[in-house]
């Protein structure tokens, strides 16, 4: 159900919308409806959204917003990413409150994941 006034949806840029699908698929079990050659869209992962085909990518240090996913085991997830082909760029590391990661999908774009513990 839309809510007035919330976050609703989410677009990235991606140059490579079928590495970016088969990495997302396979680390996170998203599931895609393609609308066009250009455009790809995911839903029911939390917050709805898609990939636009463009040589750009989004990263917290250019200014991007950075998405952060929840991990029951952080571990686990570390290894799902680096096996399908996701770039770490900041590895396990303690904060208050838990503990996260950062990594790269095969398009550049910037995400995290997060836990409780390790």
């Amino acid at each position: 159900m839309h809510q007035h006034e919330k976050l609703n949806y989410v677009e990235f840029a991606a140059n490579d919308l079928s590495a970016t699908k088969a990495f997302f698929n396979s680390v996170f079990a998203w599931e895609f409806v393609d609308y066009g050659p250009e455009y790809t869209a995911f839903s029911n992962q939390g917050l709805d959204g898609g990939f636009y085909k463009a040589d750009m990518y989004s990263h917290p240090s250019g200014g991007g917003a950075l998405l952060v996913f929840y991990s029951n085991n952080i571990q686990a997830t570390l290894d799902k990413v680096v096996k399908h082909g996701g770039e770490i760029v900041k590895p396990i590391f303690d904060f208050p409150g838990g503990c996260r990661f950062h990594f790269k999908e095969p398009s550049g774009n910037e995400f995290a994941v997060w836990s409780e513990k390790k």
